[in-house]
């Protein structure tokens, strides 16, 4: 069966609309300086080195449902989701300290090591961690200019800017969010959640979709429906995206086993932990959460005890949950009946991916 990543084909026409775009950033770039190549070859590289398309998915479908015609427009406009996306992972990669992306050097290493394969001056760390900084709010610039390069007609796109703009602005604070819980020592679930979806579920899937609503003009019937689907589907995204931070296998992650318990974490499945590990227990999850020395013998140690306490299958039965939520408001949407059918399929590629 065809992948709901590829129906329609959207997938390399997603692929396309961002090299096409790229390239003429490419050349914009190297007009101003030779020294700028690095730059695009960077950001030409993340974006097109890896990713589903699940977020321009969800858009198109949500245009799709709305009833949107098919043009390779409204695919230019919301491949510029991918720029969003590309911002946000070159930002917390650097926030995170990770030193890998999709199984290669993150971007602000990858700087680091041209610093040092150039023999510059000054600190090989200190360059990348300030280039990352800037191709990351670079990545962000050009997810504006694509949206408003992509040839749909402007009053589609003015109705589409709101939208645009509470998605960045609501995925920036996540981020922020998310750095303040761990030096605040929150390991509330309310905490947890908040951030898992201002960091992740409504960027993920109901954004999208009610961008791709808005492009449409579709009511707030159709909005709304759009909503309490993509809400808890993109809450089930990230704690599927968790579980696998925590146990999931690096040649499917791409990064190293692990790696969301050295950088001290505070996710649903963390909090889940805390909420019933005995004092002891606590104390010690506590105290290795967030240490960047934790060695493979410690990360085996903290799965265990979320493994053992429950906070795994509380977890995975909190994502079944949400998706059950999710699945009938989508059933019950107001929408075409092709885009329900993938829709249905996204949802399950989303969240059914292994640990």
């Amino acid at each position: 069966m065809t992948s709901p990543l590829e129906v329609a084909g959207l997938r390399p026409r997603v692929d396309k609309a961002l090299t096409d775009f790229l390239a003429g950033q490419r050349d914009r770039l190297l007009a101003i300086d030779p020294a700028l190549a690095e730059v695009a070859a960077t950001l030409t590289d993340f974006v097109l080195g890896g990713g589903k398309r699940l977020r321009p998915a969800f858009g198109y479908w949500g245009f799709r449902g709305a009833g949107g015609d098919d043009t390779d427009e409204v695919v230019a406009a919301l491949a510029s989701l991918e720029l969003v996306q590309a911002s946000a992972l070159i930002h917390d990669d650097l926030m995170d300290r990770s030193d890998t992306r999709r199984g290669v050097p993150s971007v602000h290493r990858r700087f680091a090591g041209l610093h040092a394969g150039q023999g510059w001056r000054g600190s090989a760390d200190g360059f990348g961690e300030c280039a990352a900084v800037l191709l990351g709010d670079l990545a962000l610039v050009w997810s504006d200019e694509l949206l408003h390069t992509s040839g749909m007609p402007w009053p589609d796109l003015a109705r589409a800017r709101p939208v645009f703009d509470a998605m960045r602005t609501e995925v920036t604070v996540g981020q922020y969010l998310d750095v303040l819980t761990p030096v605040t020592g929150d390991t509330s679930l309310e905490r947890a959640g908040k951030v898992a979806q201002y960091k992740a579920a409504k960027y993920t899937v109901e954004r999208p979709l009610l961008l791709g609503a808005a492009l449409a003009g579709a009511g707030p019937e159709v909005s709304a429906a759009y909503s309490a689907f993509g809400l808890p589907l993109g809450e089930a995204f990230q704690l599927r995206d968790d579980v696998l931070g925590v146990f999931g296998d690096p040649a499917q992650t791409g990064k190293p086993a692990g790696d969301d318990l050295r950088e001290g974490k505070r996710t649903y499945l963390v909090a889940s932990a805390f909420g019933v590990l005995g004092a002891a227990e606590r104390a010690e999850l506590d105290a290795a959460l967030g240490d960047p020395g934790l060695d493979d013998a410690g990360v085996q140690r903290l799965r265990g005890l979320i493994r053992d306490c429950g906070a795994l299958a509380a977890t995975e039965a909190r994502i079944e949950e949400l998706m059950a939520g999710s699945l009938d408001a989508l059933d019950r949407a107001p929408i075409e009946e092709e885009a329900r059918a993938v829709l249905h399929r996204l949802a399950d590629a989303a969240t059914r991916r292994s640990v």
